[in-house]
């Protein structure tokens, strides 16, 4: 059983930063990759950024240059560092994991999501 655990959402002025945090518990954190994701009111789950195993990561083309994902392996946490924060970046943020089995699949967990509200 996997839990994701999310912090450090809240409300922001445009222009600034946040840093959400992703607790992990079980087992195989080292090997899964990480992601988060968000959906604003009306549209559809969007992918924020997401890092690998190995440390690759990729960005939704409207955080690119502005948000950073990161991971601690040692802590069992993922991190999403948000600068320069827009009014349209206003969402419900979900932290993902895709933990490998022993079939070869993936398994695809989801955190509670954290409300992220950018004010104007």
């Amino acid at each position: 059983q996997v839990q994701l655990v999310e912090s450090g959402g809240g409300l922001v002025q445009a222009g600034g930063s946040l840093r959400l945090s992703c607790a992990a518990s079980g087992r195989g954190f080292s090997i899964a990759a990480m992601g988060w994701y968000r959906q604003g009111p009306g549209k559809q789950r969007e992918l924020v950024a997401t890092i690998t195993s190995g440390g690759r990561t990729n960005y939704g083309d409207s955080v690119a240059g502005r948000f950073t994902i990161s991971r601690d392996n040692a802590k069992n946490t993922a991190y999403l560092q948000m600068n320069s924060l827009e009014p349209e970046d206003t969402a419900v943020y979900y932290c993902n994991m895709k933990r490998p089995t022993y079939w070869g699949r993936e398994e695809s967990y989801w955190g509670q999501g954290t409300q992220v509200t950018v004010s104007s």
